[in-house]
């Protein structure tokens, strides 16, 4: 599938999803169009100014009320929560780890009087930016996800799992216990036990390779914000593209490696 049929086809399943949304007479852009975009963007993983390039250069005739970048921008940032129209259903067992994401590197820390990047730990080394909390379901879709500064305790996503409390049993590495207590539906699981949850690692490896997302370029909170939501967005829309189905030995692939842009 070329880029021109994906883009097409990645409409119309949004614009489906999203019938309900009422359409603003005076935006430039649907709420379908506006959603293709920003899921793009996540997916391509490059800088706003790159992106915008790249759109306006190569696909512009695609949206012919595309608007100015910032403008563009600001109009992702309003209406991020759009995103979560496509998060999955909740399974019996779930799992959840977070994410580090690099905003800038550790030397440039403190230049900005107005920054909100905060260092933390992620993969064993030092790096500036924020955390990505993701909860999947048994075959890899997010069901749910939260960002905190890189330096936030990973207890700090107990409320995903609290949310699910009725639904699912969360299985979480032991850095989500909390001496004051965990939520009843989170099982922790120390090294070596429960080689399932290494599906989420998964989900994190396929995020990084073609998404880039362990590199962002955000300097304002609300615009990260907004990419993440549409970068789970994306994902869950495009590892269900060909439907969840089962191999031989009952394992369910998933991959987005070939939406790559």
């Amino acid at each position: 599938m070329n880029t021109e049929d994906f883009i097409i086809d990645l409409f119309c399943r949004i614009d489906d999803k999203m019938k309900n949304i009422p359409n603003n007479s005076q935006a430039a852009l649907m709420p379908s169009e506006l959603v293709t975009i920003a899921m793009m963007f996540a997916l391509k993983g490059v800088g706003q100014r790159a992106f915008y390039r790249w759109l306006q250069r190569d696909y512009a005739s695609f949206f012919p009320g595309l608007p100015e970048r910032t403008r563009l921008f600001r109009r992702m940032k309003t209406h991020w929560q759009w995103a979560q129209l496509f998060l999955a259903e909740p399974s019996m067992l779930g799992i959840i780890d977070a994410y580090g994401v690099e905003l800038i590197h550790p030397i440039r820390k403190g230049r900005n009087p107005k920054g909100w990047v905060e260092p933390g730990i992620s993969n064993h080394r030092w790096i500036v930016g924020g955390k990505l909390c993701l909860a999947v379901n048994h075959l890899g879709q997010i069901i749910g996800w939260a960002w905190a500064p890189a330096n936030a305790h990973d207890t700090w996503f107990h409320p995903i799992i609290e949310a699910f409390k009725d639904k699912s049993v969360i299985l979480a590495d032991t850095g989500f216990h909390a001496k004051e207590g965990d939520p009843v539906n989170m099982k922790l699981c120390r090294r070596g036990e429960w080689n399932g949850r290494m599906l989420i690692e998964t989900v994190h490896s396929m995020l990084t390779v073609v998404c880039h997302t362990k590199k962002m370029r955000h300097q304002v909170s609300d615009y990260f914000q907004a990419h993440l939501g549409f970068l789970v967005a994306a994902f869950n829309s495009l590892v269900e593209w060909s439907g969840l189905k089962a191999n031989e030995n009952g394992f369910v692939p998933i991959s987005i490696a070939e939406f790559n842009l």
